[in-house]
């Protein structure tokens, strides 16, 4: 822990109050550096952004044992969540996976993110955190020192600017032309109340449910507070959502339309349409080029999404946040010391080469699932991954 206050720590930004950032933020703290979290919501906005998390052993809990949460997170953490089922648009089971709810040795429990959050939340300063403070850009100085440019008119100066902001960062253009790419899958989400729907519940298991068929999707997640979250997903043409004529906005309509992409799928199937709530939610699922790299530079470096963003098929998303974060965190209280600009430099550039080397493994492996997933025969397929 760094307790010589006579060393001149450096004021470190760090965009983005998900997972990542607040990961990161935590880890500084509790090695004794400060940071600020700028975050574009008025409010934590975590819970609406996801559903349940499955947290990697190597990654989502080294990075949590590293904050000092590992033993509140296994208190929270859903073992029988790792339940998986496997069907084609038949009905048909591939794979039937039971977890043991009392062990917690399973390697990927599952967690809400609002309570992942909630848990990192409650252990940061409040003072670390800034909510409605929205980056417009963020201005590079002679000095090394980067200018931030906020939407509701504060300025702020800095020694280090840490992107956490996502898919569409806006601290990434410092670094490289590299833009988030459409991946030619559209999901459309929906949740249904579990407890309003039993046998539809009973159906889904504990965990994950994928029916795969016919390059399309539909995707059930039992989530802690009671909502089967559904993704219905399909290949598409960048325009589709508009082309569509689906009106997203007039629930039962949108499912109605929404059914008839899936025409000749199992009734209790599409019965995670039927019974869905008002809540319907398309989107694009973008990418980054397989392995991104950049010219390091000692002011300036990102995390999560803002660094390799990928396709949700290889279950890492929030876990390469959370160990860029840790790694990141790591790097910087390993090399600070009087003169900080030299120790940043030294510290981003270690990051940035491990984070690389293991970020473009999952990236590899996220775009890999996703082509298999819809592709023809796609359920045998992936099940003879685990054979």
């Amino acid at each position: 822990m760094l307790n010589d206050t006579s060393m001149k720590q450096p004021r470190i930004a760090i965009i983005g109050g998900g997972p990542g950032g607040l990961t990161l933020a935590l880890i500084l703290q509790k090695h004794g550096l400060a940071s600020t979290i700028y975050e574009r919501e008025e409010a934590d906005a975590n819970a609406e952004r996801g559903g349940s998390l499955d947290i990697h052993k190597d990654s989502g809990q080294w990075a949590l044992k590293e904050a000092g949460l590992l033993e509140q997170f296994q208190a929270w953490a859903r073992y029988e969540g790792e339940d998986f089922r496997l069907l084609d648009k038949h009905g048909k089971i591939y794979m039937d996976d039971v977890a043991d709810a009392t062990s917690a040795s399973g390697g990927r429990p599952e967690i809400d993110r609002g309570t992942l959050c909630d848990l990192l939340l409650g252990a940061l300063a409040p003072s670390t955190i800034r909510y409605g403070h929205k980056l417009i850009e963020a201005v590079p100085h002679a000095d090394g020192r980067h200018e931030l440019h906020f939407e509701n008119g504060l300025i702020d100066t800095v020694d280090l600017v840490i992107g956490a902001d996502g898919a569409f960062s806006r601290v990434r253009p410092l670094l490289t032309d590299a833009v988030a790419d459409y991946s030619g899958l559209t999901m459309i989400e929906l949740n249904v109340v579990a407890a309003e729907h039993p046998e539809l519940a009973a159906f889904n298991s504990r965990g994950k449910l994928f029916a795969l068929d016919d390059h399309k999707a539909i995707l059930g997640q039992l989530n802690g507070d009671g909502r089967i979250k559904v993704s219905a997903s399909f290949r598409a043409e960048r325009d589709w959502l508009e082309a569509s004529g689906i009106p997203f906005d007039q629930p039962e309509e949108a499912k109605r339309q929404l059914l008839e992409l899936f025409e000749d799928w199992d009734e209790q199937l599409k019965d995670y349409i039927r019974c869905a709530g008002d809540a319907v939610l398309p989107r694009r699922i973008y990418m980054l080029p397989v392995g991104l790299q950049w010219a390091s530079k000692p002011d300036v470096t990102l995390i999560g999404d803002a660094a390799h963003l990928m396709s949700p098929f290889a279950g890492e998303g929030v876990n390469l946040a959370m160990k860029d974060a840790a790694t990141l965190a790591l790097a910087i209280v390993a090399h600070i010391g009087g003169n900080s600009g030299a120790a940043l430099a030294v510290a981003i550039q270690q990051y940035e080469v491990e984070m690389y080397a293991y970020s473009s493994i999952s990236a590899k492996l996220s775009d890999d699932n996703l082509k298999l997933m819809f592709s023809e025969n796609a359920a045998f397929n992936l099940k003879s991954l685990f054979d």
